[in-house]
């Protein structure tokens, strides 16, 4: 497989300090291996256990590591703003801080960039490990956002992604912050600008430590609050 020149890779973290250290530390042996420059980005989103001091030892350690730290918590669509705008490189890859991945998979979705040559590869659960409530409200979601925005991929929210820094560029600038609707309104923005797309299959594991904060009522109406704005700025 060829390398990338150039890739920025960033975790959005919040309460990660059981998964943290295992997470940047496989990403760091396996970087070098996928792109000629690299560059870990945590983004710490305000967490209140040891996820920072964790971090903190490890930049020590791992000389393209860096992080930035939200005061306070902003969401998962924050966190997410913050990795797209601030990482460096050319292509920027991010998956989740909580080892529910298997980073060594960003080979597969390189790979799959060459083939296709698309501006942006989207990971897709091949079996996702949540209960089945959580199941049904994806698909409930996805089909939602298919209708009103006419959005025909897989997968929305599946967090392994590979993205074109020039993407980031040229779509608007993102809005969403506390709901999950960040992933469509990227999604949306970059396909009504002309981008194209591939898809491919990942593995979800089971999270073994931490807990999973995105299902909450709040985060919830929050995210239908932004599909509906987002569809009136659209309309006008």
């Amino acid at each position: 497989m060829k390398k990338l020149k150039e890739l920025s890779v960033f975790f959005p973290a919040y309460n990660e300090q059981a998964n943290i250290a295992a997470t940047v530390t496989k990403a760091a042996a396996i970087l070098p291996q996928v792109a000629q420059k690299w560059e870990i980005l945590v983004v710490n989103d305000g967490s209140k256990d040891e996820t920072s001091q964790i971090v903190n030892q490890l930049i020590k350690q791992i000389k393209n590591l860096r992080m930035i730290t939200h005061a306070p918590n902003r969401g998962y669509g924050g966190a997410l703003q913050t990795g797209l705008y601030e990482s460096r490189y050319d292509w920027v890859a991010f998956t989740d801080a909580d080892g529910q991945f298997d980073f060594a998979e960003i080979s597969r979705l390189i790979a799959k960039q060459s083939q296709t040559k698309a501006d942006l590869v989207l990971g897709y659960y091949l079996r996702r490990q949540v209960p089945a409530y959580r199941l049904w409200g994806t698909k409930a979601w996805q089909l939602m956002v298919r209708l009103l925005f006419g959005l025909k991929v897989r997968d929305i929210d599946c967090g392994f992604k590979l993205i074109k820094r020039a993407v980031i560029k040229k779509i608007p600038r993102l809005e969403a912050e506390r709901g999950p609707f960040i992933s469509s309104e990227l999604l949306v923005k970059a396909q009504q600008a002309g981008f194209k797309f591939a898809e491919i299959g990942v593995h979800h594991f089971p999270r073994v430590a931490g807990a999973a904060t995105g299902a909450s009522l709040k985060v919830i109406l929050s995210g239908l609050k932004d599909l509906f704005q987002l569809r009136r700025k659209l309309l006008q």
